[in-house]
């Protein structure tokens, strides 16, 4: 019955604006942050960190949609996953636009080598580059273009992009040696792509 309760909010009208709404908060708090200056005592590292760790969770939640849908029944949940990933991807942008400008002064000359220099910046801007073509082959035009074979082989590589910015995350923080954070995402990740094997185990022997 709570399964079948929560299926019809899903499928209510408004379950997209509510989690568009509830997605774009953290933005919004953060922006009024910065114009406040309620940030604390270094803004800059408030609006990376912020953004930064915002992308992993927008990642993490793209990867749950599918556990979730099958482990609850819940095949509504599906429809929310596209939104998902491209908050994930718009998280990511203001993430690099904000090392870009409040780190780098949006000076190329020092970008580029600090990208080459730097493995968990090199490391975060490929998981950047890689989550491109997944948000510009979301909607259903592209679906229709690439066919869903081709379409769903190329999504996959989400694992990837996830994978590459909990290392981004790991290597931001070994400079702090502070690893809390990281193994509560690494044990989420871990959790949910271990899931993935186990049901794809399962279909396999049950077939």
């Amino acid at each position: 019955m709570a399964a079948l309760r929560v299926q019809r909010l899903l499928l209510h009208p408004w379950a997209k604006p509510g989690v568009f709404a509830l997605s774009l908060a953290p933005f919004v708090a953060l922006l009024h942050g910065a114009v406040t200056n309620t940030l604390g005592a270094n803004p800059a590292e408030a609006l990376i960190r912020g953004t930064g760790e915002w992308t992993l969770r927008f990642l993490c939640l793209v990867l749950a949609v599918t556990p979730l849908r099958q482990a609850l029944a819940l095949p509504a949940v599906a429809r929310l996953r596209r939104m998902l990933g491209l908050f994930a991807f718009f998280y990511g942008c203001l993430h690099a636009a904000c090392y870009a400008w409040l780190d780098m002064g949006l000076d190329l000359a020092l970008i580029l080598p600090d990208i080459a220099k730097r493995n968990f910046i090199l490391v975060g801007t490929a998981a950047l580059l890689l989550m491109l073509p997944l948000a510009l082959t979301s909607f259903n035009r592209a679906i229709r273009a690439l066919g869903p074979t081709r379409w769903q082989a190329l999504h996959r590589a989400v694992y990837v992009v996830a994978l590459l910015a909990l290392l981004h995350f790991f290597w931001m923080r070994a400079g702090k040696n502070d690893f809390a954070e990281v193994a509560v995402y690494a044990t989420v990740i871990a959790a949910l792509l271990a899931w993935r094997l186990w049901w794809r185990w399962r279909a396999g022997v049950s077939g």
